[in-house]
C-alpha cells in the first residue's frame, strides 16, 4: 500500500496545482448579491429571481475547497449589498476575501450558520462538516435565513414575492427528500453503504440511515492527502463491509479511487456522483434540486 499512498499523493499533487491555475469566469459588473458557492448561487437565484442581481462566483464542476478568484471579483465582493458563503471551511481559498468584505462594512450571511452541524472525525482530522447540502431538511433550514437576510439587507426587494418564491422552494425541498427517503427504503439495511474519495456524505448518512464506511482522503476536504496506513486502514474496512461500489465526486478525477481499488486488489466498481458543484445546463446537476435527485438515482441503481 506504500506505493498506493505514493501514487495517490503525486496525483492529488498534480489535481491541486491544476485547479491553483484554473481561473473562475469574471463577475458582471456591480453584482449587488455575490454568492461563493454554485449550489448556494442556485438557491438565491430561486428566492430573488429577477428581482436582484445575483453574481455567483464558483463555476460549474469546480471544487470548493481550491477554487480561487479574480482580483476584480474579490472587489465585487466589497462593493456588494450582500455576501452569501457556505462558510464550516468549505470556501478554503476565499476566506480572507469574505473576511476583506466583512472589513468593508458588507453584511455576511454563512449558510453553516443555519444548519445543526454535524462533525467528522479520523485518526488524522477532525472539524465541522460543512457539505450540509446533502440532508435537504438541512436545506430547508438555510432557505428559512436567507430569505430573512435578503429581507433585511437587499433594498428594494419585493418581500412579497420573496416570501412566496422561498415558499415554493421549500415546497420543492420537501418533496426532494420525500422522494429520496422513499427511493432509500428499498435498499436493505446492510446495502446502505457508502465509501467517497473524502467525506463528503455525512448529512445524507445521518438524514437516511447509511453507513460511512471510509473515504479515500481521510477528511472533510479535497485538500488532504491519504497515508499508506489509511489506505491500508480503508481497504480492510471496504472488505468487511463486502461493499460494492466505491462512489468518486464528478468535480474531482477518479484517478485516487481508481488506484485504490485496482493496487489494493478489492473486487469494487467505481461510480460517479455530484457532490460539492454544479454542472453546467445539461450537465446532469445544473440545480440543488436535480443533483440531489440524480444523485438519489446512481445510489440506488448502484447499491441495489
Amino acid at each position: 500500500m506504500r506505493r498506493t499512498a505514493r501514487t495517490l499523493a503525486a496525483i492529488a499533487s498534480a489535481a491541486l496545482a491544476a485547479g491553483a491555475l484554473a481561473a473562475c469566469a469574471p463577475a458582471s459588473e456591480g453584482p449587488r448579491i455575490v454568492v461563493t458557492t454554485n449550489i448556494l448561487g442556485d438557491v438565491v437565484d430561486a428566492l430573488v429571481g429577477d428581482q436582484v442581481e445575483v453574481a455567483t462566483l464558483m463555476p460549474p464542476n469546480s471544487d470548493p475547497h481550491s477554487f480561487e478568484i479574480s482580483a476584480q471579483q474579490a472587489a465585487a465582493m466589497e462593493g456588494a449589498d450582500l455576501v452569501v458563503a457556505n462558510g464550516l471551511g468549505l470556501e478554503e481559498g476565499l476566506t480572507q476575501h469574505v473576511e476583506a468584505a466583512e472589513a468593508a462594512g458588507v453584511p455576511i450571511v454563512e449558510a453553516g450558520d443555519a444548519v445543526d452541524v454535524l462533525e467528522y472525525a479520523t485518526e488524522d482530522a477532525s472539524g465541522p462538516d460543512p457539505h450540509w447540502w446533502t440532508d435537504p431538511t438541512q436545506m430547508r433550514s438555510v432557505v428559512d435565513a436567507l430569505e430573512a437576510e435578503l429581507a433585511e439587507h437587499v433594498d428594494g426587494i419585493d418581500v412579497a414575492g420573496l416570501a412566496e418564491a422561498a415558499d415554493a422552494y421549500r415546497a420543492d425541498v420537501e418533496a426532494l427528500d420525500a422522494d429520496l427517503a422513499a427511493a432509500f427504503e428499498t435498499l436493505g439495511p446492510e446495502r446502505r453503504v457508502l465509501v467517497t474519495n473524502h467525506h463528503v456524505f455525512g448529512y445524507l448518512a445521518e438524514r437516511y440511515d447509511f453507513r460511512i464506511v471510509g473515504a479515500v482522503i481521510p477528511g472533510g476536504s479535497t485538500l488532504a492527502a491519504p497515508s499508506a496506513s489509511d489506505l491500508d486502514e480503508l481497504a480492510d474496512a471496504i472488505r468487511e463491509a463486502a461493499v460494492p461500489v466505491l462512489f468518486a465526486e464528478s468535480s474531482q478525477p477518479d484517478r485516487l479511487i481508481q488506484v485504490l481499488a485496482e493496487e489494493a486488489g478489492l473486487d469494487v466498481r467505481v461510480e460517479s456522483l455530484f457532490t460539492e458543484s454544479l454542472t453546467e445546463p445539461g450537465g446532469g446537476a445544473a440545480t440543488y434540486l436535480e443533483l440531489m435527485t440524480a444523485n438519489g438515482e446512481r445510489i440506488v441503481d448502484a447499491l441495489g
